[in-house]
């Protein structure tokens, strides 16, 4: 009986051991890593309150004289044109070189980082936090310019900032050909004592533009790609209205337990990754060694009467030594989203770490399975002739192609169904009052003939997603704006330039400016593409079997209508592939009308301009 008991007392103290060993690991290790992360962020956030990533509220001014404020040294590349702020070393002046705001001749260089006083300033701020450690940089020192004098390719600027806590700071700035600033910092400590400081990054932009978030098709707000508490990295994305609208939600939450906090949106506890400020075709975007842990936030601050939206990441406290120093390297990209340079540097080819996934700072959204491959395939083919119009034709050919022997199933099956249209009609005036019968009849009819009613819809439902993902292409891909076609198209990613309303350019007159029409884009842009959109998509209806129902008749009737007005206010180069597509698709359906002797309007007009009563078939 002892033995059993003394059995009995082992098996429960393994067990035991087993519980609270599991208990510790999957339980309390992982609640206090979140709650040291926590006490982080919230330090860091502390920290930062006074830091250049928190600047005071902007007094308007213009820009000239908000970027005369401060000594400065001068940016230039074959890609980028600006200038950093020596007062705080700040990036808050930049032009991107190789884009205009508009095709008008003499139209500015597209503005990027604006400085901080001017309406809707965007700048980075790089430098390092400390808990209870006064003397540290922020956007008011003065930095002093010790090497070089322009920061170019090849001709690096290093900075330097002694502070009156002992520690000096030396900053070598360098950037690239294309989008991408490296910043290394080393921090010396030439105190007696171990100091602790966090490197930290952040990108805020004071207010938006009136045409800032107004796309329904693209993202514009916060970007990046981060982990969370150990969970793998993923994609963050965050809209400007629902960013702000969430720090609002986190200030009142704040506010009502007693505790001041910033207005955080999100944050997350990431090893490695960036995170960013997105518009439809620019990215601004902060980069940090990929072997740092950080607390990345999202964050809503008020700045003034501005509503304001602030991207930043502080990394782990590194501790100096007496007599030591740390080094810290922090890239920026800050330019155009071009998929190119986007994945040379994802993938390392340009010296520096890999950046995880940045070119999904592109939004290929959810069709990306097929919008990535139209997006190379628009690439490889524009690389051979030249021109994007061209290369959008190229591709809806291939896709026609290959959705031929599918589609060409489909259209067989209409044309059987446009023949029967006269028994059909036979059927439905003998068994009008009997709907059973009808019904019958009319199954046995299709049986007979060997038609399936269904399948003529087939072609419509696998064009949506290809249809949606060229609009994808064509939004959202830098490579697609102000691409031109021939004549009076220069800007396949913008609507038909010419309309009716001006005479399709005969008449010098802004329709998009006028009072109350200027608003209306189906008017402002019902141009010669829409409207030789609307004719295919027509023709393509009067060639397809009509509806049973006269009131489904009457709907297929006017959708051609309906969608020239709709499609009118898209995308040249989208209505060039639609336009393609009905046409590819008119000329399929007329073959297989003609092979099976179906009556169909081509033959009818052609026989009506030779005064013939109807089409010979």
């Amino acid at each position: 009986m002892q033995q059993n008991d003394t059995r009995n007392t082992f098996v429960f103290v393994v067990i035991a051991v087993i519980l609270l060993t599991a208990y510790q690991f999957f339980v309390l290790d992982p609640a206090n890593k979140k709650r040291l992360a926590e006490q982080r962020a919230k330090a860091v956030a502390e920290q930062t309150a006074t830091a250049p990533g928190a600047p005071a509220a902007p007094v308007i001014l213009s820009r000239d004289v908000a970027a005369a404020a401060s000594p400065r040294v001068q940016v230039d590349t074959p890609t980028l044109k600006g200038s950093i702020r020596l007062q705080g070393a700040r990036l808050d002046d930049l032009y991107l070189k190789g884009y205009r705001e508009t095709l008008a001749k003499g139209s500015p260089m597209v503005e990027l980082f604006r400085p901080e006083g001017t309406a809707h300033a965007f700048f980075t701020d790089i430098g390092w936090v400390g808990q209870n450690l006064p003397g540290l940089p922020t956007n008011q020192s003065v930095w002093t310019l010790t090497k070089g004098d322009v920061l170019s390719p090849g001709k690096p600027i290093e900075l330097t900032y002694a502070g009156a806590n002992g520690l000096t700071f030396t900053r070598v700035m360098t950037v690239d050909d294309r989008f991408m600033f490296t910043v290394t910092d080393t921090v010396r400590n030439t105190t007696g004592a171990p100091v602790q400081v966090a490197p930290y990054a952040s990108i805020l932009r004071q207010g938006l533009a009136p045409h800032h978030g107004k796309g329904q098709n693209v993202h514009e707000g916060a970007v990046g790609i981060l982990s969370d508490d150990g969970k793998g990295a993923e994609l963050r994305l965050l809209k400007f209205k629902p960013w702000l609208k969430k720090g609002q939600e986190a200030a009142e939450r704040a506010a009502s337990s007693g505790d001041a906090a910033k207005r955080i949106a999100a944050s997350y506890t990431s090893d490695g990754g960036w995170l960013g400020i997105t518009d439809m075709y620019w990215l601004a975007a902060v980069v940090p060694d990929q072997d740092e842990k950080i607390v990345a936030q999202f964050a809503a601050p008020k700045i003034g009467d501005v509503d304001s939206y602030n991207a930043n990441y502080a990394g782990s406290l590194h501790t100096i030594a007496p007599g030591g120093a740390i080094s810290e390297t922090t890239r920026v990209y800050a330019g155009a989203k071009v998929v190119q340079d986007l994945q040379a540097y994802e993938k390392g080819k340009t010296g520096g770490q890999p950046i995880p996934d940045l070119d999904k700072a592109v939004d290929w959204g959810m069709l990306w399975f097929f919008t990535r491959p139209f997006f190379q395939a628009l690439e490889f083919i524009f690389g051979l002739v030249g021109n994007f119009g061209v290369a959008i034709l190229a591709v809806t050919l291939i896709v026609r192609l290959l959705l031929f022997p599918l589609a060409q199933k489909s259209y067989e099956s209409m044309t059987r169904m446009k023949k029967l249209q006269k028994p059909m009609e036979e059927i439905r005036a003998r068994y009008k009052e009997d709907p059973t019968k009808l019904q019958q009849e009319t199954m046995a009819l299709y049986q007979r003939e060997k038609v399936n009613p269904v399948a003529g819809c087939l072609p419509i439902l696998l064009q949506i997603p290809i249809f949606l993902a060229f609009y994808k292409v064509l939004s959202v891909t830098i490579e697609m704006r102000h691409a031109p076609f021939f004549g009076y198209i220069k800007d396949l990613s913008a609507p038909d330039p010419y309309t009716i309303l001006n005479l399709f350019g005969l008449i010098p007159w802004d329709v998009a400016s006028t009072p109350f029409i200027g608003g209306v884009a189906a008017l402002v842009h019902l141009g010669f593409l829409p409207l030789l959109y609307g004719f295919t998509m027509w023709l393509t209806t009067a060639m397809n079997p009509p509806a049973p129902d006269p009131m489904q008749q009457r709907i297929f009737q006017l959708m051609p209508i309906m969608f020239t007005f709709i499609m009118a206010g898209f995308p040249a180069g989208l209505l060039l592939y639609w336009t393609f597509s009905n046409v590819f698709s008119i000329f399929q359906q007329y073959i297989n009308m003609r092979k099976f002797q179906v009556e169909n309007p081509i033959d009818d007009f052609i026989a009506k301009l030779r005064g013939q009563p109807k089409a010979a078939v």
